[in-house]
């Protein structure tokens, strides 16, 4: 298993086939992500914005202002309706 030493400043060096997995490059972010008490897993946080691309689909039918604003008076009144 792969490992690293922590320097003086709080630095690791993440080993070249670890950062080969995850894809990591220089300048490339990281998360430490707490999997259970005391356990962390390093996560690449960077990520291509292409790879996004359809993750969010088009909505069906477009908004029109009045429907926006009769709904923002509805839920400032606390009225709320299922008319749709």
């Amino acid at each position: 298993m792969p490992g690293s030493v922590v320097t003086s400043k709080g630095q690791i060096t993440i080993p070249v086939e670890i950062r080969q997995r995850l894809g990591l490059e220089t300048g490339h972010r990281v998360d430490f992500v707490e999997i259970d008490g005391g356990q962390y897993a390093l996560v690449a946080a960077t990520v291509d914005i292409k790879s996004l691309r359809g993750l969010v689909g088009k909505p069906g039918k477009p908004v029109s202002i009045e429907d926006m604003n009769q709904t923002i008076r509805q839920r400032a009144t606390g009225r709320r309706t299922t008319s749709r």
